[in-house]
């Protein structure tokens, strides 16, 4: 083979990884959890998230986040209703969002574990009590 062949061998083989490169990131791109699909809405509504977390700040309602084998277990200071998610950096099909009320008389919010894979999670915790809105966030390790 002489060097003209080398050289179109050569190229040919730069496209070819360049084509599967760009194939690849367009496979990745909808399930990354890099940036939100609404992210200018959230800067938009960051005051709203500042205040809910000033909120439960001032009112010393931060939630106690015990984590089993089995289970995420959650306790709120007062009864509530609320809004979970739970999301997953390295895969956005793994994101969980819950929405209810606090369980008994403790006020706790129990997350079964058994479809949550181990790694880290971002946990954004929403709750309302007798009007006011609060938010926690807090990054949780799953071992």
């Amino acid at each position: 083979m002489n060097w003209g062949a080398k050289i179109v061998v050569g190229m040919v083989t730069f496209m070819l990884f360049i084509i599967v490169m760009v194939c690849y990131m367009f496979y990745v791109h909808g399930r990354d959890a890099l940036i939100e699909d609404d992210y200018y809405e959230q800067g938009i509504n960051y005051d709203d998230e500042f205040n809910a977390t000033k909120q439960m700040l001032n009112a010393d309602a931060e939630p106690e986040i015990n984590i089993s084998a089995q289970q995420i277990i959650i306790k709120l200071k007062d009864s509530a209703s609320y809004n979970l998610n739970l999301k997953r950096a390295s895969n956005i099909t793994d994101d969980k969002t819950r929405n209810g009320f606090t369980v008994g008389s403790s006020n706790l919010i129990l997350i079964q574990r058994n479809d949550l894979p181990k790694g880290l999670w971002f946990l954004k915790l929403q709750w309302k009590v007798k009007g006011k809105e609060f938010m926690f966030k807090k990054n949780i390790t799953l071992q």
